[in-house]
């Protein structure tokens, strides 16, 4: 793909508007029983009977309320209301507050634990639909779950977040946010995205207490979940900060290094966000340095002994693309242009379904896709993707607008 602006922003354009956003409105809604089928496979049957998570559900409501936001058109806006009355009729818990980890094909509560991850992402999707709509009540709910989370998923001893309370927002044993997680009180993960949603609502609500608190969380990961070295972030904690896994996850640390400069950059300390880009740009470089294949994909995941599979899913590849051009910003280091430029080469070769529309899972060692893995489910969302796309829309035009 040629280097220049121009031609990138027309590439993701097309992307973003015709095949992720299209994919979404034609083949996702649930007509049977409201919102949006819980599970598709890869050849695009719908998984009868699957359950509807919280985390695909806010991450609908936030991609259509940004895209709603940025185009103001009303095909937009149809789906993000349609995602925002789903959350607020089968989702929310009325009676403790907050909103649950699951409910069933039909819509009845399944899961009821508040996944603090999950409620992050509520916060996040409100946060957006407000932005995009001026909704009052959106805002206000994003804010009460803000306070829900201090209240009650804050650790005050140490910092940070624990990981899943109760739905009576107890004390639970069951933490872990998915099988492949390990069951520890703090993660890496529900840090980064509480400071996701956090971000997201300082954008739209600059009040004190936001501010003291996602400042707080921003020292809380420079200081506990990056390595000393500031290349890696670390994955699983006790409550103490002290260490469980060894296990490093490029398609995180790529994400994380543009997430944190933009939590800095919303929040407007300038000698943090100083501190912030040093690190970015030292866990791009490492990302470049070791986490890139020769076709200019991103590998999943490595510990101390190598490369943990050589599979490449689709979302680390997203970020990759956004965490690399935001690298090239802050340096002008063409390196991170170019590793940019091979992250959307990739998509477009590998990642994206050109036959039956949006992205497949991820591909194997011999770049095939790995057709078991669905094209919608609980965590294949629309939102790594169409996320990588606004942003890069946004950086692009930016970039043309200097040039003129």
């Amino acid at each position: 793909m040629n280097n220049s602006p121009e031609q990138w922003l027309n590439a993701l354009e097309q992307e973003l508007q015709d095949n992720i956003l299209g994919f979404w409105m034609k083949h996702t809604l649930d007509e049977q029983h409201g919102g949006f089928v819980g599970e598709i496979d890869n050849q695009l049957n719908i998984v009868e009977g699957a359950g509807k998570s919280l985390v695909l559900n806010a991450r609908i409501l936030w991609t259509f309320a940004t895209a709603y936001r940025t185009y103001r058109k009303a095909e937009y806006l149809a789906i993000a209301e349609r995602a925002y009355g789903y959350l607020l009729e089968h989702f929310l818990d009325k009676e403790y507050g907050g909103l649950y980890w699951m409910v069933d094909a039909a819509g009845s509560p399944s899961q009821l634990k508040k996944q603090v991850y999950g409620q992050a992402f509520a916060i996040y999707a409100l946060a957006e639909y407000h932005h995009a709509t001026g909704h009052t009540e959106a805002l206000e709910q994003a804010v009460e779950l803000f306070r829900l989370l201090e209240k009650h998923g804050y650790d005050p001893l140490y910092k940070g977040y624990i990981e899943a309370l109760a739905r009576d927002w107890q004390l639970t044993e069951d933490l872990s946010l998915s099988a492949k997680d390990m069951n520890e009180k703090k993660s890496m993960n529900t840090h980064l995205h509480v400071l996701e949603g956090y971000t997201g609502l300082y954008r739209v609500w600059k009040s004190e207490e936001l501010r003291v608190k996602l400042a707080e969380l921003i020292e809380t990961m420079l200081e506990h979940i990056i390595d000393d070295e500031g290349k890696h972030f670390l994955l699983f904690m006790d409550e103490e900060w002290n260490v469980k896994s060894d296990i490093i996850s490029y398609g995180h640390d790529i994400e994380g290094s543009w997430l944190l400069v933009e939590a800095a950059e919303v929040l407007g300390d300038e000698e943090l966000l100083q501190r912030v880009q040093k690190v970015a740009v030292s866990m791009a470089e490492a990302t470049l340095n070791e986490g890139i294949d020769a076709d200019g994909g991103i590998w999943n995941e490595a510990d101390s002994n190598g490369l943990i599979s050589k599979d490449k899913d689709w979302w680390p590849q997203a970020e990759a693309m956004v965490g690399f051009y935001n690298a090239y910003q802050l340096t002008e280091d063409a390196r991170f242009q170019e590793a940019a430029a091979a992250s959307l080469n990739f998509i477009d070769s590998y990642m994206v379904d050109h036959k039956l529309g949006e992205w497949y899972w991820g591909v194997d060692h011999n770049l095939q896709p790995v057709a078991h893995e669905p094209k919608v489910s609980a965590w294949k969302c629309p939102y790594h993707n169409s996320r990588a796309c606004f942003e890069m829309i946004a950086r692009l035009k930016s970039s043309i607008k200097e040039t003129i």
